[in-house]
């Protein structure tokens, strides 16, 4: 858990000596301070059994999900259930995972209107990935598909 952090990105050229709001980010003596989403310092925890009674409601397991969640991350069985009880934020729960899966990088589509491929940030990008591959278990596909092993 914490509290959010901010991106700070220097812009080039004249610099501005007043700050203003710009949506998400304030312009501050020639600094772009971008605010991060809400879910980064969300508990994953708190998301967990909203996948899994979404995987339920469609017939499918707790189980799966959590063998999505290992495939993608790298953690164990021990390390995603302690991860769960400690309140791991959305943040550390990515950042912190033990290996990455490569093949994450075979995850097309759209989710929540987005084209996971096409996220820019990373930790937002695998968040993304999860919710994509969440959407796939509940939409009835295999898991030898969900969990993919090349292009």
């Amino acid at each position: 858990m914490g509290t959010p952090r901010d991106f700070r990105i220097r812009l080039p050229g004249s610099c501005r000596s007043e700050s203003r709001a710009v949506s998400e980010s304030w312009i501050l003596n020639c600094e772009v301070i971008l605010k991060k989403h809400r879910i980064y310092t969300t508990s994953f925890a708190s998301v967990y059994p909203l996948y899994i009674a979404k995987a339920e409601k469609k017939g499918r397991s707790r189980e799966e999900v959590d063998q999505i969640i290992l495939w993608l991350t790298g953690y164990t069985q021990k390390q995603l259930e302690g991860r769960i009880q400690d309140g791991t934020d959305f943040e550390s729960f990515f950042t912190q995972a033990p290996a990455m899966n490569p093949s994450r990088q075979f995850i097309k589509g759209v989710v929540c209107g987005v084209r996971v491929e096409d996220v820019e940030e990373p930790v937002m990008r695998e968040i993304r990935y999860l919710d994509k591959l969440i959407d796939e278990l509940a939409k009835g596909r295999k898991m030898e598909k969900i969990l993919r092993t090349g292009p």
